[in-house]
């Protein structure tokens, strides 16, 4: 037995921390979360890379889509297959059909104007959703939610697998399709400049278009995966997305891979404050706090790199 091994049950006893077996489970929920925080990210980025707007309405998209698979399932006797499905197709309508209504009026808008318009969306969004279903206790329970198996003695049900796996397989997925495609080579063009881009040949447009409809099923996944993971509640979910946009601001909306760790980062700190007694009430400003952090650092950086260029230059006149 090493020093460390006798001394720090005592330790961990005078600082008030659970022990390690207690935070085993948190690790699994956090890096559930982490996923589906990464999948919602991915969805943001992509938006912002080919439209210029940051769709704060995301969560919003996601919860109320999850609603009306709740009510589809309880009160219309839908099997549950079809009722996620129409979930998932609700968030990429919804998203689809604002992008063609307003994203052309929006378009030569600086990119303030366009994502703070989004926010229109997401009070009508609330506003329906607390209209239609008001705040009565519900739940949306995923199939694989029910079923188990044991990682170093902690039980994982397959919903996790799916929030954490999914959101491997969308970031990486879509960062080869926007590298090795000419379509994802056309969305990456826009981000840089719309006008050269429409030039080209490239229908914007219909680009545009795609990516709108693309971070809307992407929202809808969220919803639903989030549902089951944190429960049923529009406003919850509805603001689920400051963890999703924390990540993509500590990646400065451009890297997919950052972003998913990123998520992964603020999903598993916001999960293992959790048994923490003394810390667990500040769990919502986990978000906040990595962000700042993040972006301090990384501005620190630049200030640092444009100095030593500046003195290189200096050093060459």
């Amino acid at each position: 037995m090493t020093i460390w091994q006798a001394i720090s049950p005592t330790v961990v006893a005078f600082l008030g921390l659970p022990t390690w077996e207690t935070f085993k489970p948190f690790i699994v929920t956090g890096l559930a979360l982490g996923g589906v925080y990464a999948l919602s990210g991915v969805g943001m980025v992509v938006l912002y890379r080919t439209t210029g707007v940051l769709n704060l309405a995301f969560g919003a998209i996601g919860a109320f889509g999850a609603l009306v698979a709740w009510e589809l399932v309880n009160n219309y006797g839908w099997a549950e297959g079809p009722a996620f499905a129409v979930c998932i197709l609700i968030g990429g309508v919804i998203t689809l059909a604002y992008g063609v209504i307003f994203g052309p009026p929006l378009a030569a808008r600086d990119p303030l104007v366009k994502s703070v318009a989004t926010l229109g969306l997401l009070l009508i969004l609330l506003g329906a959703m607390s209209w239609i279903w008001s705040d009565k206790a519900r739940s949306l329970i995923l199939p694989t939610s029910e079923h188990h198996f044991d990682v170093a003695q902690v039980g994982v049900n397959y919903t996790q697998v799916i929030g954490f796996g999914f959101g491997v397989l969308v970031t990486f997925g879509t960062a080869a399709f926007l590298r090795f495609t000419k379509l994802g080579t056309a969305m990456r063009a826009l981000a840089n400049d719309r006008e050269i881009t429409a030039a080209l040949g490239v229908p914007v447009r219909r680009v545009e278009a795609l990516a709108w409809l693309v971070s809307g099923l992407l929202a809808g996944a969220a919803g639903l995966l989030l549902s089951n993971l944190v429960g049923l509640d529009a406003v919850s979910l509805t603001f689920l997305v400051i963890s999703s946009l924390a990540a993509a601001l500590i990646a400065r909306l451009r890297s997919l891979v950052v972003t998913f760790l990123a998520a992964l980062a603020v999903g598993l700190v916001n999960a293992l404050l959790t048994p923490i007694l003394s810390l667990t009430e500040y769990r919502g400003m986990t978000p906040f706090v990595l962000a700042i952090a993040a972006l301090l650092v990384l501005s620190r950086r630049r200030v640092i790199s444009f100095s030593g260029a500046a003195g290189l230059a200096g050093g060459r006149g």
